[in-house]
């Protein structure tokens, strides 16, 4: 896979950071075909391991029958609103999809409160800014 796909807004993928550390993410966005914004809360541990080593991998299961793992660095990092928008930038593509079975969904999920769900549009309106 030469590109990254396109895939729904809201997709959880995992980042996963020197350690090993990976955590889930729901605000990652394609930023070019060998790019990803990735938005992360100023306190997240993996923040500062990504600072301290930026090597990382983002692996994406989304509906659409993507089934993804980005390897790159962290090339970026900018404070936007409420959180940090680290620009990685992908060397290696690796498609894990196979004949045998196709990825029809991804994670559901949802914000439980009012104002999270506030914070979260303000902070996807910011990364689009980005893009």
């Amino acid at each position: 896979m030469d590109e990254l796909p396109e895939w729904p807004e809201g997709t959880v993928a995992v980042l996963s950071t020197h350690g090993p550390h990976a955590i889930p993410v729901s605000l990652v966005m394609r930023a070019g075909p060998r790019a990803l914004l990735v938005g992360l809360a100023r306190r997240r541990e993996s923040l500062e391991r990504l600072r301290a080593d930026v090597r990382c991998a983002v692996t994406i299961l989304a509906a659409g029958d993507h089934a993804i793992t980005a390897y790159g660095s962290a090339a970026g990092f900018e404070e936007v609103g409420r959180l940090v928008a680290v620009r990685i930038e992908v060397d290696e593509i690796a498609d894990h999809n196979r004949p045998t079975y196709a990825i029809d969904d991804g994670v559901q999920w949802r914000w439980t409160e009012d104002e999270a769900q506030q914070a979260d549009a303000e902070s996807r309106a910011a990364l689009k800014r980005l893009l």
